[in-house]
Formats: C-alpha cells, sequence, structure tokens
C-alpha cells in the first residue's frame, strides 16, 4: 500500500482515489498545506515511511515554496508530483497560503532536487516514461498512477488488487451544440452515480433555465459594461458589434439572449409589424393626447404603454405556454424543422380554442401571408394550421413566439418565463414604434404612408422603423447609420437611469411571483427614468454642429470636397469659447458649460485621448467609404482646442459626438431644405435613444423577472441622507 504527503488537502484525497482505481491501496494520508512553517513536513514524513511496514512506496505532491523536500531522505520508492510553474512567471510572492513565487525553490527548483535524489533526469510522461527504481517525478496528477505501477514493476511489485474504471473524463453533461466536434472532444455522456442520476434525469425533463433569486439591486444577468473601455455588452455581444446588427437582430438578442438567424428575423419583422399601425385604437388616442398636451417623446411612448396591459397579450401568453407544453413531450429537435409531423401532437379539444376562431381574422390572415411570402419556416405556425378552422392572430403571434424561443429554451438559454413573455414584448415594441408617429400617419390599410401588407410581406423592421422615425425613406447609407445608433443605444448597463426605472417596476411588482410583473409598467417605468438629460441630451449634439454650421455652405455632409474649412471653423469656435472660459473665471464662476460631444471622464490623460467607441465606428465607417464632415468637424476641433491652449491635451471625441454626427448627417438635407424643423430634429434626436433603449431596458426587466427578489431595489434607511 502507499502513503501519502500532500499540500494540498483536496488533492490528497484525489490522488488516493486515482491510486485505488490503478490497483493501489493507500495506508496513511497526510496533508501539510503549504504554510511557511510546516511542523510535519517531508523530512518527517520520510522517516515514518522508512519505518512504516505497511507503506510499499509513497506520493508526494509539491507545491513552491520551502526547502523541506531537499532536506527528506527516502529510502523507499516515491513517485513526486511538483506542480505551479506559471508561478516563476509572477513577480509578487502568491501561493497557496505561504507558497511564494520566484527563488530557487520554486517549481523547477524542486524538480531538480527531486529529480537528483530519484535518479531520473527528465519528468514521467505517458509518451516518455523516465523512471528508475527509486521513483519518477511528474507535472500532472494523472500520470501519478502509471508513473507508479511503472516503478513498482521495477521493485518486483504488484499492485494491491485489480484496477476498476479509468481516468478518462466521464462527462454527466455533454452538448455538441450541433457542431462537428473531434472525437476527443465529443466526449460521451456517462450515466451519473445515485442519487445524481435521478436529479439529471428530472433536469433534463425541466423545460427552459431556472435561475437563483438574489437581489438584483445595482447588479444584472443580461448587460455589463467594461469600465476600462465604457464598451456595455448584452449578453456577451458588446453594443460595437450590435451596431452592426439590423434593429430585429437585436430585438432577438434582447428577448432570447442569441442574435438568430434569417429565419428568425422573418418572424420578428411579421410579428412585430402587425403591432405598428395603431389606427384607431386606444393605444394611439392615448399618445394623441398626451402629445397634443406638450409633453416629450417618452411622455408620449409611456401613455401608449399604459393601455398595453396584461389583458392585451394575455391570449397569446396562454397560447405560447400550450404550445410548449406539448411540445417540449416530442423532443422536437429544431422549431424550424420542416420534416417534422405535427400530426403526431395528439388532439387537445380543451385548448383548441386557443388557437382558432369561429370567424376569420383578418389580422391573422395578414400575418400568415406575411410570414408565406417570405417564405418563414415554423413547426408551430404548421401546427396552429394544421387544427382547421380559423387561426386567430393571437395564436399566429405565439407560433411565432414560441418558434423564436424553441432553441434558446430547449438549451436553457432562456426559462419558460422568459419564452412566454415574448408575444407581450412584441406587441409592445410595435405599439411603441407606432405611437412614436402623430395619429395623421396611422391610417386603415398604411403606416407612415407604408402599405401594411407591404410592412408584413417586405420590408424590414429596421426600414420602418426609419420610416416611421424620420418621415423619409431611406437610402443605404443612411439605413446603416440608423442601425449603427441603435446598437450603440440599446444598453449602458443596469446602472443607467432609464434601466434603473425599469428595474424599480419590477421590484416594486414582485419578481418572486413574476406573472403578477407587469411588462408594460416596467417599460413606463424605462421611460419615465428618460428626459431631456438622459436620453434627450442627444439633441445638445446636434444644436452645437447647427450652431457651427448655419452660415457654412454646407451641401452635402457626405461629400469629402464639401468646400468648408474645418480647421477654421473649428478655430473659430474656439476662439470664442476661450473668451466665455476667461470671462468666467474672471467673475470667480466655476461653472463653465462643457462642449457637446468633447472630452470623458474615463479618456483624458493621455496626450492625445481617444474613446474605443468613437475609433470603431469611425473605422467602421472608413471601411465603408462613408464620409461624414461633422465627425471629421469634432476631431478639427479638439485639435485647435489644444493649439489654441485650451485645452492642456487633446480631448476625446466622445460616443455622444459620434451619434449627433450621424443623425445630423442623415437629416442635414430635409433640415436645410425646411421639411424638418429644430423642434422635429430634437424630437428625432431623442425618440432615437427611446427605440433601442426599450430594448436594453426589456432585457434588464426579463433578467430581474428570473433571478430578483420582491422589493431588491430600496434603499436602507440606514444608507439614506436627510439635508437640511
Amino acid at each position: 500500500s502507499i502513503a501519502i504527503f500532500s499540500n494540498s488537502g483536496n488533492f490528497t484525497t484525489t490522488i488516493a482515489t486515482y491510486l485505488r482505481m490503478a490497483g493501489w491501496g493507500t495506508t496513511t494520508l497526510i496533508s501539510s498545506g503549504k504554510d511557511v512553517y510546516i511542523h510535519y513536513a517531508a523530512p518527517e514524513f520520510a522517516f515514518a515511511l522508512a519505518n512504516d511496514a505497511r507503506s510499499k512506496a509513497a506520493v508526494l505532491y509539491v507545491e513552491p515554496g520551502g526547502y523541506y523536500e531537499l532536506d527528506a531522505e527516502f529510502t523507499k520508492p516515491v513517485i513526486a508530483c511538483v506542480v505551479g510553474r506559471w508561478k516563476a512567471k509572477l513577480t509578487r510572492a502568491v501561493g497557496h497560503a505561504g507558497a511564494l513565487a520566484g527563488g530557487d525553490d520554486d517549481a523547477a527548483g524542486k524538480e531538480r532536487w527531486l529529480m537528483d535524489k530519484l535518479g531520473v533526469d527528465q519528468l514521467f510522461t505517458p509518451d516518455k516514461p523516465v523512471f528508475s527504481a527509486k521513483g519518477a517525478v511528474v507535472a500532472n496528477i494523472a500520470y501519478i498512477p502509471m508513473a507508479l505501477s511503472a516503478v513498482m514493476r521495477e521493485n518486483a511489485t504488484r499492485p494491491d488488487f485489480a484496477t476498476e474504471g479509468s481516468l478518462a473524463l466521464k462527462p454527466w453533461f455533454g452538448a455538441n451544440q450541433g457542431l462537428s466536434l473531434p472525437a476527443e472532444l465529443d466526449l460521451p455522456v456517462v450515466k451519473a452515480t445515485p442519487p445524481y442520476d435521478e436529479q439529471i434525469a428530472a433536469l433534463a425533463r425541466q423545460v427552459g433555465a431556472v435561475l437563483p433569486r438574489q437581489s438584483m439591486k445595482d447588479a444584472s444577468g443580461a448587460s455589463q459594461m467594461d469600465a476600462k473601455t465604457q464598451i456595455t455588452s448584452l449578453y456577451g455581444v458588446s453594443m460595437l458589434d450590435a451596431a452592426q446588427y439590423p434593429l430585429e437582430t437585436n430585438i432577438n438578442l434582447a428577448l432570447l439572449h442569441e442574435t438568430g438567424g434569417a429565419n428568425d428575423r422573418k418572424l420578428i419583422n411579421v410579428a412585430i409589424g402587425a403591432e405598428l399601425n395603431l389606427y384607431a385604437s386606444p393605444a394611439l388616442a392615448a399618445a394623441q393626447a398626451a402629445r397634443e398636451a406638450g409633453n416629450a417623446p417618452n411622455s408620449v411612448l409611456a401613455a401608449a404603454a399604459s393601455i398595453v396591459g396584461p389583458r392585451s397579450a394575455e391570449r397569446a401568453r396562454e397560447a405560447t405556454s400550450a404550445l410548449i407544453e406539448m411540445f417540449s413531450a416530442t423532443a422536437l429537435p429544431s422549431a424550424v424543422d420542416e420534416a417534422f409531423d405535427v400530426g403526431a401532437i395528439p388532439p387537445d379539444g380543451s385548448r383548441r380554442d386557443l388557437f382558432v376562431g369561429a370567424a376569420r381574422d383578418a389580422k391573422a390572415e395578414a400575418m400568415l401571408t406575411g410570414l408565406k411570402a417570405r417564405d418563414a419556416t415554423s413547426v408551430f405556425v404548421r401546427y396552429v394550421q394544421s387544427l382547421g378552422g380559423y387561426p386567430t392572430a393571437d395564436a399566429v403571434l405565439a407560433a411565432i413566439a414560441a418558434t423564436l424561443a424553441w432553441g434558446p429554451l430547449m438549451r436553457k438559454r432562456i426559462s419558460r418565463i422568459t419564452a412566454e413573455c415574448v408575444p407581450w414584448w412584441t406587441r409592445l415594441f410595435g405599439t411603441l414604434i407606432g405611437a412614436s408617429v402623430g395619429a395623421e400617419r396611422h391610417e386603415a390599410a398604411r403606416f407612415s404612408g407604408i402599405p401594411v401588407d407591404d410592412i408584413l410581406q417586405k420590408r424590414s423592421l429596421t426600414d420602418v422603423a426609419y420610416v416611421a422615425l424620420l418621415g423619409l425613406e431611406p437610402e443605404a447609407a443612411n439605413l446603416f447609420a440608423f442601425q449603427t445608433l441603435v446598437g450603440l443605444l440599446l444598453t449602458n448597463g443596469p446602472g443607467a437611469i432609464s434601466a434603473q426605472g425599469a428595474k424599480g417596476a419590477v421590484s416594486a411588482d414582485g419578481p418572486e411571483t413574476p406573472e403578477r410583473v407587469q411588462l408594460n409598467k416596467c417599460l413606463v417605468g424605462f421611460l419615465t427614468h428618460s428626459g431631456f438629460a438622459h436620453g434627450g441630451n442627444g439633441y445638445e449634439g446636434i444644436a452645437f454642429l447647427l450652431d457651427q454650421f448655419r452660415d457654412a455652405g454646407l451641401k452635402d455632409p457626405t461629400d469629402a470636397r464639401h468646400g468648408v474649412d474645418l480647421q477654421a471653423l473649428a478655430m473659430r469656435y474656439v476662439e470664442e469659447y476661450a473668451r466665455y472660459k476667461s470671462k468666467k473665471k474672471t467673475t470667480g464662476s466655476l461653472d463653465i458649460q462643457k462642449i457637446p460631444g468633447v472630452n470623458h471622464p474615463v479618456f483624458k490623460d493621455r496626450p492625445v485621448n481617444y474613446d474605443p467607441r468613437e475609433v470603431y465606428v469611425r473605422e467602421l465607417f472608413d471601411k465603408r467609404g462613408e464620409y461624414n464632415v461633422f465627425h471629421q468637424y469634432y476631431h478639427a476641433l479638439v485639435k485647435a482646442l489644444f493649439e489654441a491652449g485650451v485645452s492642456r491635451n487633446v480631448y476625446c471625441v466622445n460616443i455622444d459626438a459620434v451619434i449627433a454626427a450621424l443623425l445630423l448627417k442623415m437629416l442635414w438635407q430635409p433640415y436645410r431644405d425646411g421639411a424638418f424643423s429644430e423642434r422635429a430634429l430634437e424630437t428625432a434626436a431623442f425618440t432615437i435613444f427611446l427605440y433601442p433603449r426599450m430594448l436594453g431596458c426589456a432585457a434588464e426587466v426579463d433578467d430581474h423577472i428570473n433571478r430578483g427578489r420582491n422589493m431588491d431595489t430600496r434603499t436602507p434607511a440606514s444608507q439614506c441622507r436627510f439635508v437640511a
């Protein structure tokens, strides 16, 4: 039998298990830890080993630090496993409870000591088994049993009992995600030992993810911001990458945690497109009343959102739940599997009324026609159509929602709660985009001048949202700029004021009873926490640029040969700003107005500063060969500020400047022609923030519903201050 001396408690038992599987029993197992002073160290162990008749050999698990092994004298075979080579690359002391990096007692040094003691000159590996009768040195605990057996054969000693099993990985869980992997990576799943096998079987039957609940105040499982780069990501997708996706893809990302594919975009185009036209609806009446009362765009949309309450999507959500329930028992591999026999679903008369009505539903028929025209694929839509009778619009929406959610649901990327909320979210998104335009642009069969049939059958949601926002048919370059803005503005993390409003609404409703959380109220929370300083502030940059270019004679901001002297234009403003700043200081005022789009509290201390988000967008448009004079002006401006001595270094052009430059580039021509007023520009700048941010806040809401606790965003009284 074998004695074990280890610097690690966990590995002591692991090594013993490995030895047992190779047929070796154990006698005494000692975990010394790795403190600076070890009272029972390797020399004491070697002495005890020599005097223990039961122990035929020993295994040492050795970490860097200390000289105990150097002083040990072994009289029986030893397998030494030396670890911690990575610590030699560190620049300061670090280790396992006192193990220090550096010096000649590092892993390499200990390997040399032990090799000398055991009469070998190389490490033992399966490919090159170097050992002697005295022992071997390994660098991987998986090699210990093989090395021990080889050394003991050299000493004419057999294992204590027959081997059992192997050290090969035996995963209880596995999924290749449909990828063709090499055999050594695509490991077969084995049945777990009791009682875990029963628990895993129950988990396999579970539909969707179930997340542990915790306080989600100032926390998120959906978004995070990199403090160094200020780049936010949503479900692992950087906003810089999201800026290259169409609106439909970012909707899929926000709701289903994945960007989806072409078929998903087709489904989203129809699902949300069917909700855009609010002609003669209460939601439009509420929005129009709010608009005519002089409210800002966020308040207008909040009025519409209040109308789209739980009952507005109740039937669609029930139908989605029923579809998930019925199809989860069939092991449906893919929601777009054209070969799947929907007739295999057992008839359920009690649920049939969820999907079909007694009379034709014009909206449902228009949606189905749109899906067919786009060549969209869906097992669930086929199932609804197979029931006979007249499919309802709620049923078609539910079938689309189930199709979108099925893959992420089966992969446990989303919860069942998330999947069943998709119909309500799509109805809300469509309503809010629709409510962002005046009632006069909603007609019986047209929205913003576009026939509803075209919206459902041909146009992308990105395209239609552009027309809704600006009232103009998009050119390719402007549509890409719009798409870029949407991606950049999707989220700014859970700390953003808008996200705080949405999360607070979830917390107040109580996520521990998720069915009671009102999604429309949560979007109202986001909207009430948007405003002229957060969301509407995008107009500040546009107003600044309008002032600078008002008399410049600029015709086409996309033409690099525009004829405007940007350096002179920038220097003119810098001189004015320098006088303004000097006057403020002379009067003792420190309240100096900042230049919109210039400088950043994080990117500010280098001789020449850059906002990495702005750099990314600039390079993106450079690759596309697209020029933007407003963006170029900002770079001329920060250079002029430095050259005139107004700034101590070259400020960065920040992401707000990019947003202003992109939006004004799209609207310069209609503004110059008098078709767009400055008030309309301000409304557009505010609304372009609301479109994408409602998606990001929807992601925060869904995350908080799945993870949060009731009233978890409240601030304890002990942390509040009274100010007299």
